[in-house]
């Protein structure tokens, strides 16, 4: 399995190296002074990412809840670490462009916080760093790449935060059917058009579903924490330790607020939500269909959108588009 995961994933790789610094209508990608790209840097955070020595167990790698061919998700309701958590693994794809937060909450700010975090977390990975870094220093084959970069010098964590990091900043998603028809290089299918139509609100003859205010294209996310109105009458007026982005703001206006997922590659990442509660697309559609549960801070463009089994129907077909076409290397 840790073969097949660092095959996949070096492909990836070698993929997104090739048009890296040229991605169509894409926003340019922020890297921090001190974390330049570098493709050692690259290839270290790549064996890494699928390598269990991260882990308290040594059985748990970044690739065990970021599954490649899952569009980086697990295909889980909620990811199991060391021990169960409460939110599903959301798409690393395009992710080093989020730079308004990360996490389903936004409680990391930058990619190299991220795996600070993850790589601690009793939940997830449990291994205090301090061994992490004892490990890695005492690897040959680690110690021998990372002094290549740095030096005969300790290797730390904020060293192997960076080099996690500057791999997860090359998974890059823009290789669609939407990308080609966007490019005029494909053209959609009469269904996928009148998708297309409806998801963008592009022609006052059709209904207009308002996915486009906040699965804002290229990145099919504007970034943004939203309550969408997923939670029960029975979760908001409840105890639930769940506080969404008020966790991190404490700002009671954010109870219930997750971050606006990508959509890309939307058809192969069920479950749906932050809490893998709705199974498939269908679902999902007929939630927004319904305009959601009630809430003083539910996102207004949540409404009752009276679209019909043929509207959704091609929604889904058009949201099909936005699944990366494999190319041969």
């Amino acid at each position: 399995m840790l073969k097949w995961l660092l095959l996949i994933a070096l492909v990836i790789f070698s993929s997104c190296k090739r048009n890296f610094f040229a991605v169509n209508d894409f926003p340019p990608m922020v890297w921090p002074k001190d974390n330049l790209f570098n493709e050692e840097k690259v290839a270290i955070g790549g064996k890494l990412f699928v390598d269990p020595i991260l882990s308290i167990n040594s059985k748990i790698s970044c690739g065990t809840c970021h599954v490649p061919s899952l569009a980086f998700t697990d295909g889980k309701k909620v990811s199991e670490g060391l021990f169960p958590l409460t939110r599903s693994a959301p798409s690393l794809f395009n992710i080093g462009f989020h730079f308004k937060g990360l996490f389903w909450v936004g409680s990391a700010s930058t990619l190299e916080k991220q795996a600070l975090i993850t790589v601690s977390s009793p939940l997830e990975m449990g291994l205090p760093w301090i061994i992490a870094e004892k490990r890695i220093n005492e690897s040959d084959v680690y110690a021998k790449a990372f002094k290549k970069i740095y030096g005969d010098i300790f290797i730390d964590s904020l060293k192997i935060a960076s080099v996690l990091a500057q791999y997860q900043r090359t998974l890059l998603s823009n290789n669609s059917k939407f990308d080609a028809v966007m490019r005029g290089e494909m053209n959609f299918t009469p269904k996928e058009k009148r998708g297309w139509t409806i998801f963008f609100d592009a022609d006052p003859m059709l209904p207009s579903a308002e996915c486009s205010h906040c699965h804002v294209d290229p990145l099919f996310t504007d970034l943004s924490f939203q309550n969408n109105g997923i939670h029960t009458e029975s979760e908001l007026n409840g105890s639930s330790s769940e506080k969404g982005r008020e966790s991190v703001t404490l700002n009671p206006n954010d109870r219930f607020k997750f971050k606006v997922p990508t959509l890309r590659n939307i058809a192969i990442t069920a479950p749906y939500m932050h809490d893998g509660r709705l199974k498939s697309l269908e679902e999902v559609m007929n939630h927004y269909n319904m305009g959601g549960n009630p809430g003083f801070n539910v996102n207004p463009n949540v409404r009752s959108l009276n679209l019909s089994k043929q509207d959704i129907s091609d929604l889904i077909a058009f949201l099909h588009t936005l699944t990366d076409v494999k190319t041969e290397e």
